[in-house]
């Protein structure tokens, strides 16, 4: 009996030991926590200098699809953006939306809602800018859709200002191009 009760208690002895006040230690220490002063007379985090601007190509936060209609490219839709965007396009539209725009990519096919014809060939979207400007596909792709997610978090601004011009200058440009763009 004493064999089993000295048994039962060295089980026991590591549950007990959680309790013991060293198991807080690394929760309750003198440090920063995040957005937290160290001067305790001035909680709260640091103020942004007066004169401080974004960095290029940082988050840039769209309100909602009203507001991100409103914004205008910043990026001059050069080979060089095209090209970038197109290589973007390739990495995160393709699967849905194909490499030629019409929504035929291979993960497109298999879902209830076909993605969105990219390309002027659309019975739904002309693509005309005066309806639909850079910023209503800026704003799509972040902020997504019914059944597209936000792409926000995986592209930066600029990126997606790349895909932008991409969809613009070689999906919406003309079938040729757009032949192109189904070979490549």
């Amino acid at each position: 009996m004493k064999k089993l009760s000295l048994a039962i208690a060295l089980l026991i002895a590591p549950s007990l030991a959680q309790a013991w006040p060293w198991s807080q230690d690394m929760a309750n220490q003198v440090s920063v926590k995040p957005q937290e002063s160290p001067d305790s007379a001035h909680p709260g985090m640091t103020p942004f200098p007066k004169r401080s601007l974004p960095v290029a190509g940082t988050t840039v936060i769209v309100k909602d699809a009203d507001a991100a209609r409103k914004m205008i490219n910043p990026m001059l839709a050069d080979e060089a953006s095209v090209a970038r965007g197109k290589r973007l396009y390739g990495i995160y539209c393709t699967p849905c939306h194909g490499k030629s725009g019409t929504g035929d990519g291979l993960v497109g096919e298999k879902l209830v809602m076909k993605p969105w014809n990219l390309t002027n060939s659309n019975e739904m979207h002309n693509w005309n800018p005066a309806e639909y400007p850079d910023g209503y596909i800026f704003g799509y792709v972040s902020l997504g859709g019914a059944v597209m997610p936000s792409y926000a978090n995986d592209l930066t601004a600029t990126e997606r200002w790349h895909v932008v011009n991409y969809i613009r200058k070689v999906l919406q440009n003309n079938p040729a191009q757009q032949a192109a763009a189904q070979a490549n």
